[in-house]
């Protein structure tokens, strides 16, 4: 009787995890995407000031429910020299969140070199990589389009996986939500399917 009632427990309540890098230059708004992810996602939540955010020196972990899935995200510190720790957490992801600043032109190049290093990584073949347009509530943003053909020599290196590149505004929350819902989709798919057999979308 007990295993039944505890198998029961299970499948109504327990919910399952996977974990989600966002990753990007500092500045980037990953921090302020994640704290706008946790507010819309955790009735419960109620945040901290958006205002106050700073730069992340090592890392920021929050968890977010959608439905019967918990993505637990880690919100790692975008510096030149916090990015070679970066590898020591893709073992362990089943998915990516890449956050570009589209109101820095000058460091887009900078961005790219840190995306292109991320792609190239054996340890993330496969997994479902969602690029976040930030900051599009800025006039002077670069739009999508400008954006894909900066990243455009990336392609190659996407693989075979879903990925998804977004306009968003983290501050604002324009495309937040959309953008979960878009990576517990595939996160879930992905389990259900075996390695390098994934679609590009």
């Amino acid at each position: 009787m007990y295993t039944l009632l505890s198998g029961l427990y299970k499948y109504m309540f327990q919910k399952d995890e996977y974990c989600i890098l966002i990753l990007g230059l500092d500045n980037a708004g990953k921090t302020t995407f994640l704290e706008q992810s946790k507010t819309r996602f955790n009735k419960q939540y109620k945040g901290m000031s958006l205002s106050k955010i700073t730069t992340t020196v090592g890392l920021n972990i929050g968890t977010v429910d959608v439905g019967k899935t918990r993505l637990m995200f880690w919100d790692l510190g975008g510096q030149e020299e916090l990015q070679s720790l970066w590898d020591k957490y893709y073992a362990e992801c089943h998915g990516v969140i890449y956050v570009i600043d589209s109101t820095d032109e000058e460091r887009l190049s900078e961005s790219k070199q840190a995306f292109e290093k991320v792609v190239a990584s054996e340890a993330l073949d496969g997994v479902p990589i969602l690029v976040l347009a930030n900051k599009q509530d800025v006039e002077t943003c670069l739009s999508i389009p400008d954006i894909k053909t900066a990243f455009s020599d990336c392609t190659c290196k996407i693989g075979r996986r879903d990925c998804l590149t977004q306009a968003c505004s983290a501050l604002t929350g324009k495309g937040v939500r959309e953008g979960i819902e878009w990576m517990v989709k595939c996160v879930v798919r992905n389990v259900h399917r075996p390695p390098r057999q994934r679609d590009i979308t």
